[in-house]
């Protein structure tokens, strides 16, 4: 038992110290006044595999997570993306090629994770990896309450498409490259973000400039 908890201690502490490497990005205040139309964007908006080697700004990336699950309406603590009962479990974790963070929509800010190139563990496919923003849609069960155990996993995948889509209308509006992925090592992801075991990733999104 004691070897048990020693080595989890040192995992914990490994984790840690990685993320300490990193310090918290601050985002910027989304500009809601900018890009294309509603029915443009529509009208734009599709799947490219393919991204430029360009690092997005940190108004592009605070407008990008913004876009995601935001919070829109403060005083309600509601968000750009609808979640069943309001339930809120969808984390998004932003895979850089720094580190990895995790998106604090209330305070706008980015929380270090693990520090460190790790975004080849947001995908299996080939332009995963130089891609320059990865997002995986992280499921937490424990903010389900009391939801049925076989409706936990219908309403992971839902919550997380909406924030997909999101995304999608955002590059489009914004002239970027996006493509919503199901092909993830759920596995790795769960270890190498040391999630608990009721964090369950649901969607990887790649987004980057045209190529």
């Amino acid at each position: 038992m004691k070897i048990i908890l020693l080595a989890s201690i040192a995992i914990l502490s490994f984790f840690s110290i990685k993320a300490q490497e990193l310090q918290p990005i601050k985002l910027l205040p989304p500009q809601t006044d900018k890009g294309k139309s509603l029915m443009q964007s529509l009208q734009d908006r599709h799947s490219t595999r393919e991204f430029a080697d360009k690092e997005l700004s940190l108004q592009e990336l605070s407008n990008l997570l913004w876009a995601a699950d935001g919070v829109n309406r403060p005083g309600l603590k509601k968000r750009t993306a609808p979640s069943a009962m309001n339930l809120q479990d969808a984390d998004v974790y932003v895979f850089l090629k720094e580190g990895v963070y995790l998106y604090n929509a209330f305070e706008m800010k980015l929380i270090p994770v693990v520090s460190g190139d790790k975004r080849s563990l947001a995908g299996t496919q080939p332009f995963v990896p130089t891609a320059p923003v990865n997002l995986v849609i992280i499921s937490d069960y424990s903010k389900m309450g009391r939801t049925k155990d076989e409706d936990k996993a219908a309403f992971a995948n839902g919550n997380a498409a909406f924030i997909g889509e999101n995304v999608y209308l955002f590059c489009a509006a914004f002239d970027l490259n996006c493509v919503l992925r199901a092909s993830i090592d759920k596995d790795a992801i769960s270890k190498g973000l040391n999630l608990r075991p009721d964090q369950h990733a649901v969607y990887g999104i790649t987004i980057g400039y045209p190529k």
